[in-house]
């Protein structure tokens, strides 16, 4: 049995021993990985981080002009839109307050009969 033991002894202080070479191996992963201006967390292509995308001025300003314009026109048929009420037909408003009325007559009768 002290034979086993020894051995699991053994390989307990090899992991460990292991577990600081890893340790090491990363923080110089890190540490390369931040000279060259990336994230150490991963270094598989999946999840590689992407450099970001550089956007001209020029380009920056047509999309802020074209959106403006978008804004602008979204803005106009929204004024159009509320000076554009739908109505309601005279024979129409009066069949709503018929069954109005009606459903009311029919609270007051279950009151009136609990």
């Amino acid at each position: 049995m002290s034979n086993l033991s020894r051995i699991l002894i053994d390989l307990q202080a090899r992991r460990n021993q292991t577990q600081r070479e890893l340790g090491h191996l990363d923080a110089a992963i890190a540490a390369l990985h931040g000279l060259n201006g990336r994230s150490g967390k991963s270094t598989s292509r999946a999840g590689a981080i992407k450099p970001r995308r550089v956007m001209s001025a020029a380009a920056r300003r047509k999309i802020a002009i074209a959106k403006k314009a978008w804004w602008a026109n979204k803005s106009s048929n929204a004024a159009l839109g509320a000076s554009h009420k739908r109505t309601l037909s005279l024979s129409a408003r009066r069949k709503i307050a018929a069954a109005q009325r009606a459903r009311w007559a029919r609270v007051r009768q279950e009151k009136k009969a609990a």
